[in-house]
């Protein structure tokens, strides 16, 4: 064979040597990539930074992103991972629930936590979710004034003590205190204290504002005496320097999608706040005053200023281990009550939200480093519309009278054909009506019987969907529907009334303990279940995720990003898209 013949199979020989060459770079390189992404991984954050809104039903953030500043609300929507369909898996969508799932990553019936107040039949009164006689406010008068305190749950409080030890599982932040042998700096900051005490759980510290005395406090479960730099940033008065000032909107009216509904005759109008734009604060010396600063994005840029200074004072993020923070911002749920979802009001509000995170961002990543830090923002549970704005759209919507239940031509049928002359419904603490079991005990009478007696009773009034029975919960006799699951994942025997109530889609009772408000949350309908969880930072990839999870996936989906166990009652899964490049 000549050399010229010879000359294919030499070049076949060179093109297979090729293959082979880029096979193996190809090969190298993803393992060289591999090994770089392992690493990274490995690499721990300095913090995470836990965000709670308040009443931030999931489709919010999306109504006004074209108008969001490219570093608040628009960091976390363009550069994180967000779950387009993400519920609350129980019933009862109040705040102090909401805000355990999420730190608990697990439902009310395993943390306990049922609704912001339930009846303690041992105690035989009615109980605040995180009151505790055990443990003083460190600040004297910062307890809550019954005589301006709009927040009905929170007037319901017995004695000035705060603390969590009703919550019955350990949080996230609890696994970080465990893991760290208490090294890790954790810390839970809010205008409401359950909002605060929720997140920063049994190991943390919480810290939260007092409308009474408009500083920022806590209770000797977390510290015998402040820091000094609690009592600086209280010492500068900030609240005050809001007095004889207004709440204006950002930009010229006509640029709003709801600046033409700026009086509307349901939304409130609160102790001279008006219903319109400007919204007045009054003299800082007003008994209202503080409390109007809270209906107003003022509310959480107080929270993220004292947040600051707990970030440089603490010097969070400042070594090797990994800190905690958490920031319940609770202005939104206060406007949600008084002007609704679909309100002027709201939408300035989420606007001004919006730059409000921007500038915590901008601080941490100054301070810390937004590459080191992992992100978490949801919400606690998400929120009705007016069923007047609803009427206006001919859709339906009604408000439930608060009535007694007792009193119902249902239950005093009922009541006779039992032979009962006493009171049978001792109180309708929502979502639950509870009986009188002495009454019932002393006249013979089955408990799970006349719970459903009550049940069927209760079916006839117009405005209710579900009357479930108790006993049914704890049987495992109930069918298989996710209203009912939702009640089940509710149910806490010791704390969880005779009968649960649900209303229908959109209906609701807004008197609150004599506070009459247009929009209220509660329900297990998707309009209250519905809220955004959005993971952003430190290796966290940029998509949009479209399966449904639940709040309860948030806490094992953080233990397994800092390689430490979930809480001890957590049920909820790892998102894994979390940890995908």
């Amino acid at each position: 064979m000549s050399k010229v013949e010879q000359l294919p199979k030499v070049a076949s020989r060179v093109k297979n040597l090729s293959v082979v060459y880029l096979a193996i770079v190809a090969m190298s390189t993803s393992l060289l990539t591999t090994e770089l992404s392992a690493k990274q991984h490995d690499k721990k954050p300095k913090l995470i930074l836990q965000i709670t809104v308040d009443q931030l039903r999931g489709d919010l953030p999306f109504r006004y992103q074209d108008r969001f500043v490219k570093n608040g609300f628009n960091y976390l929507l363009n550069k994180g991972t967000v779950y387009r369909d993400a519920h609350h898996g129980h019933a009862n969508t109040e705040t102090i629930v909401g805000h355990v799932s999420l730190a608990t990553g697990t439902h009310p019936s395993n943390h306990g936590l049922v609704g912001n107040i339930w009846f303690d039949r041992k105690a035989n009164k009615t109980v605040y979710n995180i009151e505790d006689g055990r443990y003083k406010l460190l600040t004297k008068g910062a307890d809550v004034d019954k005589e301006t305190e709009i927040d009905p749950t929170q007037k319901q409080a017995n004695v000035d003590g705060r603390s969590p030890r009703s919550i019955s599982a350990s949080t996230f932040s609890d696994e970080m205190v465990i893991a760290s042998n208490g090294k890790a700096k954790v810390f839970g900051v809010s205008i409401k204290d359950r909002g605060a005490v929720a997140m920063a759980g049994h190991g943390g510290k919480a810290l939260w504002f007092s409308k009474s005395t408009q500083e920022f406090v806590s209770s000797d479960y977390y510290f015998k005496q402040y820091p000094l730099w609690v009592n600086q940033w209280n010492d500068k008065k900030m609240p005050a320097r809001y007095g004889n000032k207004a709440w204006e909107l950002l930009h010229d009216k006509a640029t709003y999608l709801f600046g033409e509904d700026d009086d509307k005759q349901w939304e409130a109008d609160f102790a001279g706040y008006k219903r319109t734009f400007p919204h007045p604060f009054g003299e800082a010396s007003s008994p209202y005053f503080s409390t109007l600063l809270t209906i107003n994005p003022v509310g959480d840029e107080l929270t993220v200023d004292f947040t600051k200074q707990l970030i440089l004072s603490e010097k969070i993020g400042e070594d090797a281990i990994t800190d905690y923070l958490s920031i319940s911002l609770s202005s939104t749920d206060y406007i949600g009550h008084f002007f609704g979802a679909s309100s002027l009001e709201m939408e300035d509000n989420l606007l001004r939200l919006d730059r409000t995170l921007a500038d915590l961002f901008s601080f941490i990543d100054k301070k810390i480093g937004l590459d080191n830090t992992v992100i978490v923002l949801s919400s606690d549970h998400g929120g009705p519309e007016i069923p007047g704005y609803l009427q206006e759209k001919k859709l339906s919507g009604e408000y439930v009278s608060a009535r007694e239940w007792d009193g119902l031509a249902e239950i005093t049928r009922l009541k006779k054909s039992l032979g009962i002359k006493q009171p049978l419904i001792t109180g309708y603490h929502h979502p639950y009506i509870y009986l009188d079991h002495k009454i019932i005990e002393k006249n013979n009478l089955d408990l799970s019987v006349v719970q459903n007696q009550v049940s069927k009773a209760l079916l006839n009034i117009n405005d209710v969907y579900r009357a479930v029975a108790s006993h049914r919960v704890e049987e495992g006799t109930l069918s298989d529907t996710k209203i009912n699951k939702a009640i089940i994942n509710n149910h806490f025997p010791s704390r969880s009334g005779d009968i649960y109530i649900v209303f229908k889609p959109q209906d609701f009772i807004n008197d609150l303990e004599g506070l009459t408000v247009p929009s209220v949350h509660g329900s297990p309908w998707v309009y209250d279940t519905f809220v955004p969880v959005i993971f952003a930072g430190m290796n966290i990839p940029a998509q949009h995720i479209y399966k449904k999870i639940e709040t309860t996936d948030v806490a094992p989906t953080l233990s397994a990003i800092l390689k430490i166990k979930a809480p001890s009652a957590s049920q909820g899964n790892i998102l894994v898209e979390v940890f995908e490049q």
